[in-house]
């Protein structure tokens, strides 16, 4: 009985196969990164939370390196400069980080939030912890079995009780350690922690 068949690449040119993609690897960390990241956790989102822009720049600075989608939790209403005032009692980022049961609204969804198997959630730390509209982000969605990343800017806080706000929420997804991405991080660092976080 004949008939054709697909030889195996003789092992001069799988070594070369193999060097053909480190190579490729090494000049393109981002985009290998983020097909690494697809293939075992599905699509990768970056949701964030900017009050005054730091975060925001952040957050589009790590989507471009992963090529993840970007989404931004903006409140339904708008906070206006008096209402992050945190010297004032009674602003409203005041009374809101205050009362453990408050849920800002959001503007819109993520129209499919099943296509994501990680997601970085980004803010500003606001009295050691994550802002509570990122508690009504976290609260919109089933996150079971997915992995969250939490990311911060902050004047000169940690991430606080952020970890365990994340895990109460969270309960059945994998929630990673966090950063504090501040002094404005190039590109290349920021996807060099992501890469270390989802390895």
């Amino acid at each position: 009985m004949t008939g054709t068949h697909n030889r195996l690449p003789g092992r001069r040119t799988a070594l070369k196969l193999a060097g053909g993609f480190a190579a490729f690897s090494a000049l393109f960390p981002a985009a290998c990164m983020a097909a690494e990241a697809k293939d075992r956790n599905g699509k990768v989102l970056v949701a964030y939370f900017s009050a005054t822009g730091t975060t925001a720049r952040v957050a589009k600075k790590l989507a471009e390196g992963l090529g993840a989608d970007l989404f931004e939790i903006r409140p339904e209403k708008p906070y206006s400069p008096q209402d992050l005032d945190w010297h004032d009692k009674q602003s409203r980022s005041s009374v809101e980080m205050h009362d453990p049961k408050s849920r800002p609204a959001i503007a819109a969804k993520v129209g499919n939030m099943g296509q994501y198997g990680t997601v970085f959630v980004g803010f500003p730390i606001w009295w050691h912890r994550s802002p509570a509209i990122i508690s009504t982000f976290l609260e919109s969605y089933d996150f079971s079995g997915r992995t969250i990343v939490p990311f911060a800017t902050s004047g000169g806080s940690g991430l606080g009780k952020t970890e365990s706000i994340f895990k109460e929420l969270c309960p059945k997804a994998a929630v990673r350690r966090g950063r504090v991405l501040n002094a404005s991080p190039d590109k290349a660092e920021i996807v060099e922690w992501a890469k270390s976080v989802l390895r």
